[in-house]
This record gives structure tokens, sequence and C-alpha cells, in this order.
């Protein structure tokens, strides 16, 4: 079923479920309820069936401070000072070598507007390979104006950052700040297989920190340090050796009807997958990825 998108309180939330209809603000990891009880209200008498709103603490409040049904929820955040001191100090030999590789092949790192060519860049980044990380990407297949809508929302707080080789873009990331402006998120972060050897993802880590410390930003985020059990991986050690450190944050879940109420009671707020066993978990994970990767072989035979 596809996601609603409603006002309330001034802020955008996306509704989604078929049988649970659980709402939560439309980029969540950088927009927060202003106060919680007045936005629980409004979404009470909104007019829209809604079981649950979920929402989580601003970036660097670890402390709860609601008095809500509450969980952790975990993300890779980084504390930003300078960029000589993360360059010096925050990151390992590894990622610094790589910084400095992708400058010495050629990559130039630099914001860029929004625009048709950003738009362009990201689309032939996006439809450069069906499949990434062994599963397959569902971005494949982007037009021009599909991307648009996509890459577009926030602009009024969001930076691009292009890695370009030859003038081609070859990466990019969009940092997206929360109103205050004391951390930012990166998302759409992405760069193209067949310049791996020119660590573009790298130097766009290191225009994020650079980016966010000339604007006195404070936190750089990246998404979540482990997603639910599958444990540390090679994005979360990415994360690491970037500088990335594990912060828990209170994520509440606030029942609305009594629907809501079961489900949080029973634990049906959870996707499935996340209940299942982590050795079962990784065990599909392998089978998965294998599946992806004859695929991928197999088109590529045949063209």
């Amino acid at each position: 079923m596809a996601a609603t998108f409603i006002d309330v309180c001034g802020k955008a939330v996306k509704v989604e479920g078929r049988l649970l209809r659980v709402a939560r603000l439309d980029g969540e990891k950088f927009t927060f309820p202003d106060d919680p009880e007045v936005m629980v209200d409004a979404l009470r008498t909104c007019g829209t069936r809604i079981d649950l709103f979920t929402f989580i603490q601003r970036v660097p409040e670890t402390t709860p401070k609601y008095d809500y049904p509450m969980e952790w929820d975990n993300f890779a955040v980084l504390p930003v000072s300078t960029f000589d001191h993360w360059f010096t100090q925050q990151i390992r030999s590894y990622p610094r070598n790589r910084a400095r590789q992708a400058e010495k092949k050629g990559v130039v790192l630099r914001e860029v507007p929004f625009d048709d060519a950003l738009l362009q860049g990201i689309c032939d980044i996006y439809n450069e390979t069906p499949i990434r990380q062994g599963r397959r990407f569902p971005h494949y297949g982007m037009d021009l104006e599909r991307c648009r809508k996509y890459a577009g929302t926030f602009l009024d707080r969001s930076i691009f950052l292009g890695a370009f080789f030859e003038d081609k873009m070859i990466g990019f990331v969009k940092l997206v700040s929360d109103p205050t402006r004391t951390h930012a998120c990166a998302i759409h972060i992405l760069s193209m297989v067949r310049h791996r050897d020119k660590a573009p993802t790298n130097a766009l880590v290191a225009q994020a920190v650079r980016s966010c410390a000339d604007r006195k930003i404070s936190y750089l985020m990246y998404e979540n340090f482990v997603y639910g059990k599958k444990g540390v991986d090679s994005l979360a050690t990415f994360k690491e050796v970037n500088g990335f450190q594990r912060m828990d944050l209170p994520r509440y879940h606030v029942a609305l009807t009594a629907a809501g109420r079961l489900a949080l009671r029973l634990g049906l707020h959870h996707r499935l997958i996340d209940r299942l066993p982590a050795p079962l978990l990784a065990r599909l994970r392998a089978l998965r990825n294998n599946w992806h990767t004859r695929q991928l072989q197999t088109s590529a035979e045949a063209s």
C-alpha cells in the first residue's frame, strides 16, 4: 500500500501500512515535532486513520525527555569541529589515504546547485547497474522527472556535493540539516561502481565534513550504524573508520487506537524480518546475494 502524506501542525507526515497504520514525520532524522503532545492530539483528530505515531529524539539528546513508550534506535554520528581535526585526529590512516588517492587520481569535489545537470548526473549513477551490494537496486531505471521529485525534498536546507572525474559526475551526496542547523544527515550518497578505484565515496565523506565544518554544523549523521540484527558489516566498518560513532537515541511509539495499543503490546510494530533469528537472516541474505549475482552475470553474458 502506497504511503499517504498529510499535513499536521505545519509538517508533512507520512502514513504507511495496510493493517497497522503507522505515521512518522517525513524526513524524521532531521525533522522533529515542535511539541509532541500537540502533534499527538492533532494526529488523533486529523481525519486519517493512524494507529501508531513514532518519532525520534534529535541529535545529540540521548537522554529520554518524553513520557511515551520508548525503544532505542541507533545512528552513525560524527561530531564535527574543524576539517583538519577530523582529518588528523578522528579517522584512521586507511580512509585518510583513500581521500588523498581520490585527489591524486583527478577526482574533483564541489558543491553543486539543484538543476538538470545534477539530476542527469544522479540518474547516470542510479542507472549504472541494477544490482548493488548483492541486492536489487531500487532506483535503477529512474528518469529525470522521477529523480527531480525524489531528490528535490527539503531544498531550503539541503546541500548537494558532487565528485567529478574529467568533468563527469561519478558520485554525489545530499546533506539535509535540521531546522536548528545542529546536525546534518547524509542521504542518497552513492558513487559509480566502475570508478571505485578512485575512492569517490571516501572523498565525498571528506567533503561532507568540510561543508559541515564551514557552516558550524556540529554533527554529521550517516543513517543507522547497524540495521536490525545484521550487526557490524562492511558498511558499518566504513562508517567507523571514517570517524562515525554509534549514537543511541530514544525512539517513541505513541498508540492512537486500540489496534495500535495491541500492536505495541505484541511487538507487531516491528517488521517480521526483524523478528527472525540472526543466523537465519544471515543465511537468507547470502542466498539473496548469490541469486542476484547470478542474475547479473546472466544478463551481462546475454548482452
